[in-house]
């Protein structure tokens, strides 16, 4: 590959798949069309693959696992073969933010913020794990000293979604490649483009053939891919209802699995907590991405006797919320991914109404964008936690105020919900704040603000998910335990 075309702007129109380290013509001609969120025009075009396709795909990686060298490399060859790969990421992220801006219309600060430069900080962290990570282990046992080995699992069916496809993308395939696996990557239909700057990095990295192979493919081809015998365990991200499809399928086959789904995540306001900068805090991690998060702080629980406070406070913050075209910089709101994502959203608002909850702000189209798929910032007020807009993930622009009486109820109402994803507590007692959030049954909470830490595990509890991302625990995600007993005295 030429020097120049690292900085070129990524293609808007594919034609190829990247299977067994090559860019080869698929099957048929079928193409997954690209639409811009923001004015609703065809953008650019992807192979559909067919299920051929995914099986052509899943033998290049089962060839790599089975007589390539990529497993049998040391962790520390591995993170060295990684870093061209992520040098040529590096190079482009300014490109990368405007493709994702415009396959999937996330606004272009968070893009240059977050989208493009992430995936590479997460291969960097992962890489420098490896060189630590504790691949073999010696134990003494009860009976006897014991080899303890951790090893690939093998070939790895990774499925991504849109909302922040190369952040979800790396935080798996990064691991899961440092682990000694291969991979058949799986892109969303909406946003497919972007997967092919990792295509591009893989021949700059001159990775071994098909240790990374990308396939983008409807649901169809993408169910032939979690059936495939050949492939050892499945990484799915998305929501809940299809990934209890995927583990069901990959529960057929006793296939390994992780699963990374939706969320209903609490803000927990109590009533000692400064509203003037909680809020300010806490919005843009409230509607961050217009809502398609799956972290995103959508239930806002606040104290009884501060309850009209926030719900003004949070109103007003809504209501100032600049929501524009997603490569304008100044844009924080910008549209929802897809029509029917718009449909979903707008049900949503309509079964609020109807369930007797208060719009304070938004509710509608904003009359400024007449076209593209946009949705107000909405805000409820008046809102029970039984309610289906406090109950199921919207994935759109639309918080819910809900009140409580004290801690215990609190807890209750953060505990009401089939998800347990993320959340945060806020409160200048800190004490206080820790003792609720260790009664939250959720994955990770953060306290007096909202962040990720990249480096600690994440995931879901109950409908949220199935094992660990990030950390020490993402790698180990990728890996089988194996135990060799030895005799006394002896050592590996």
């Amino acid at each position: 590959m030429t020097s120049h075309a690292i900085t070129q702007a990524p293609a808007l129109v594919q034609d190829r798949l990247f299977i067994g380290g090559a860019m080869v013509e698929p099957e048929a001609d079928d193409l997954i069309e690209v639409i811009s969120p923001a004015t609703e025009e065809p953008i650019g075009s992807a192979p559909s693959s067919t299920s051929g396709d995914v099986a052509r795909a899943v033998r290049a990686a089962r060839t790599a696992f089975d007589d390539g060298p990529w497993p049998r490399m040391s962790p520390q060859e591995r993170a060295d073969a990684l870093e061209p790969f992520g040098d040529h990421l590096r190079a482009r992220v300014p490109q990368i933010a405007q493709l994702i801006t415009e396959e999937m219309g996330s606004p272009i600060t968070f893009s240059n913020q977050l989208q493009a430069p992430v995936p590479v900080m997460l291969l960097d962290y992962f890489r420098k794990l490896a060189a630590t990570f504790p691949f073999a282990e010696e134990r003494a046992g009860l009976t006897g000293p014991a080899l303890i080995l951790r090893e690939p699992v093998g070939v790895v069916g990774q499925i991504v979604p849109w909302n922040v496809p190369l952040i979800l993308t790396m935080v798996n395939l990064a691991p899961a490649l440092l682990a000694g696996c291969t991979v058949v990557l799986k892109p969303a239909p909406e946003t497919p483009l972007d997967a092919y700057v990792l295509a591009e990095a893989a021949m700059e990295a001159d990775l071994p053939p098909g240790v990374l192979n990308i396939v983008p493919a409807d649901r169809p081809s993408s169910e032939a891919l979690v059936r495939h015998p050949l492939v050892d365990k499945i990484s799915f991200t998305g929501s809940s209802a299809t990934g209890r499809r995927v583990a069901a399928l990959c529960g057929e086959q006793f296939k390994r699995v992780t699963l990374e789904c939706g969320g209903k995540s609490p803000a927990v306001i109590l009533e000692d907590a400064e509203i003037d900068s909680v809020v300010p805090a806490l919005m843009p991690f409230a509607i961050m991405m217009s809502g398609q998060q799956c972290l995103a702080q959508t239930r806002i629980l606040a104290h009884r006797s501060r309850y009209r406070q926030v719900v003004d406070a949070i109103s007003q913050a809504a209501a100032e919320l600049t929501v524009g075209d997603p490569h304008d910089p100044a844009t924080e709101v910008g549209p929802l991914v897809a029509e029917r994502q718009r449909r979903r959203v707008e049900d949503y608002i309509a079964s609020g109404r109807q369930e007797g909850a208060t719009i304070t702000v938004g509710g509608g189209r904003p009359p400024s964008r007449p076209k593209g798929w946009y949705v107000e910032p909405t805000i409820f007020a008046d809102v029970e936690s039984g309610m289906r807009i406090a109950q199921e993930e919207i994935f759109g622009p639309v918080l819910v105020v809900i009140p409580f009486d004290d801690d215990n109820d609190a807890v209750r109402i953060a505990n009401d919900s089939k998800y347990g994803l993320s959340g945060s507590v806020w409160s200048p007692d800190q004490d206080r704040a820790m003792r609720i959030a260790r009664r939250v049954r959720t994955g990770s909470l953060t306290l007096n603000e909202y962040r990720i830490e990249f480096a600690a595990p994440f995931g879901g509890y109950k409908e949220s998910g199935i094992g660990r991302e990030f950390g020490p625990e993402g790698l180990s995600s990728y890996l089988e335990h194996k135990t060799i007993n030895l005799p006394d005295g002896a050592s590996h």
